[in-house]
């Protein structure tokens, strides 16, 4: 709710950001009209040994997924308590570059960065 009791409404870039983090956290088969989106998590990802390169590209992938954003990419920093600790970064149509944390990151609880991009 915004200060006048209305629904708030995110515009872009932040917009794209949250979109991209949703994309990023979908699993495959979750969404009921488009069964081939999301990130095969129970079958590549969950209780398998990490592959980095694999992981990013499906993070990347579904960040592309969403209206407007051009480029994604993912960055890994680390592992605590067995959660991958990072962001990913993407930039729209207009230039702008966002963030928005993966997994177990502090950006976890989906607060985005923005600013505009060179």
């Amino acid at each position: 709710m915004d200060q006048n009791g209305n629904i708030a409404v995110a515009s872009e870039p932040y917009a794209q950001a949250q979109d991209a983090a949703s994309s990023m956290r979908t699993f495959a088969g979750e969404v009921w009209y488009d069964r081939a989106r999301g990130i095969p998590y129970f079958d590549k990802v969950l209780g398998y040994p990490p592959s980095l390169p694999l992981l990013r590209s499906y993070l990347e992938n579904a960040a592309l997924l969403v209206p407007g954003v051009v480029e994604a990419r993912a960055y890994f920093s680390g592992l605590r308590d067995r959660q991958l600790i990072g962001q990913v970064q993407i930039r729209n149509t207009a230039g702008q570059v966002s963030a928005t944390g993966i997994l177990g990151s502090a950006y976890s609880s989906g607060s985005t960065a923005t600013g505009s991009g060179s």
